[in-house]
């Protein structure tokens, strides 16, 4: 059984989180689409991502990736040729369209095809002025404390 969650109530409270219940409400739906094709999603480093993707089949001329914002787009389509005839079809060649949520500053650095994989590489680079900075304090550089006079007692 699937439980839906209504948002609406905390889109009253809540300002600036779009894009997450985006993404949860993508992530609700992503189980009644098909997974095709088959991907693996790894993390090489601190901030180094790989993602693999299954194409037996496709050449790279027949795979466009497109990065826009912060999705990538992987689709795929056969180009026509001759007819063959096949006694049986295990190798899906239909056309795909595959979609990745990218976090923030996280850039495709190059894609590679190799023995039916299509590895895509992933960045995250964070801009200088992003990045936390130590902000030094202004003032005297003694103690902020004071000694009243006074005679001991």
């Amino acid at each position: 059984m699937r439980t839906t969650y209504d948002f609406a109530p905390l889109w009253r409270s809540t300002i600036g989180f779009d894009r997450l219940f985006d993404l949860v409400d993508a992530a609700q739906q992503a189980g009644t689409e098909e997974n095709y094709p088959p991907c693996n999603v790894e993390r090489l480093g601190e901030d180094r991502y790989l993602i693999s993707l299954a194409v037996a089949g496709f050449s790279p001329d027949e795979i466009a990736i497109t990065a826009e914002q912060s999705v990538l787009t992987v689709e795929g389509r056969k180009a026509e040729k001759q007819q063959r005839e096949l006694l049986y079809q295990g190798i899906s060649s239909r056309p795909f369209k595959r979609q990745f949520n990218l976090a923030d500053y996280v850039q495709v650095k190059g894609a590679a095809f190799d023995n039916g994989l299509l590895q895509i590489e992933l960045v995250r680079e964070v801009p200088e002025a992003m990045k936390p900075r130590r902000i030094s304090i202004a003032g005297s550089s003694g103690s902020n404390v004071r000694q009243i006079d006074g005679k001991a007692a």
